[in-house]
């Protein structure tokens, strides 16, 4: 039985998504705050966690950046639980590691839905191939690092996972609406600009090697080393 980690202050939304999970199959532990929770991932590793931003103590954002920044709990999949609707807000939670968002109220079903989603996405992902090579770029996943011509660069966690997903698929095109799903696993309004965003600061720490990653006109984008353009 895979188990989840509730984090919401909320009572009655805290209770109503234990209960949803619950008769999902899933093992739901829940936290009241987030006073706790790396503490407690330590001991007892979940596979997934839902938590909201705005918390007592600490929000729901540093608690991500923490989660993110420890190598024994970065790879844990999050869902951020949030009230708050804007562009802003959601691309802060899924910049700084968070797989997906949902935005109350939201329904039993599509909290289900997403958090499945998520589940197969971390499973697929963990079957991976561990390293990466595209003319100079190398990419190990499993220790998080890229060199570009033997030169170790650093990336953030949404840099790294775009380039990763990229080196995946050399010469292919992909749709921003595809690199999107691949890497957020859903859709929002602005998802040009969020996708385009990322790119650009990724050709920016690729440095002479930026070319690699080409840009097809009303498309999207696809990798090349120079041998191949």
């Amino acid at each position: 039985m895979q188990t989840i980690y509730v984090v919401e202050d909320e009572d009655s939304i805290r209770e109503l998504v234990t209960y949803a999970l619950q008769n999902a199959d899933f093992k739901v532990i829940q936290f009241k705050d987030g006073r706790n929770l790396h503490a407690h991932c330590l001991k007892e590793m979940p596979d997934l966690i839902i938590l909201d931003i705005m918390l007592p103590y600490q929000d729901g954002i540093s608690l991500l950046e923490q989660l993110k920044a420890d190598q024994a709990t970065k790879d844990i999949p999050v869902m951020m639980l949030t009230a708050k609707g804007t562009e802003l807000d959601k691309v802060k939670g899924l910049d700084g590691g968070a797989d997906d968002y949902i935005t109350k109220p939201f329904s039993v079903m599509e909290l289900i839905s997403r958090v499945k989603a998520i589940l197969r996405r971390a499973q697929r992902q963990f079957k991976q191939q561990a390293v990466l090579t595209v003319g100079a770029l190398r990419l190990e996943q499993d220790k998080r690092t890229v060199t570009v011509a033997g030169q170790t660069i650093d990336l953030t966690y949404r840099e790294f996972e775009l380039l990763a997903y990229l080196m995946r698929h050399p010469e292919i095109v992909l749709s921003r609406a595809q690199i999107l799903e691949a890497l957020w696993g859903y859709d929002f309004i602005g998802e040009s600009r969020t996708v385009d965003m990322h790119i650009k600061a990724l050709r920016q720490k690729l440095g002479q090697h930026a070319s690699y990653i080409q840009t097809v006109r009303n498309v999207g984008y696809v990798l090349k080393p120079p041998d191949k353009m």
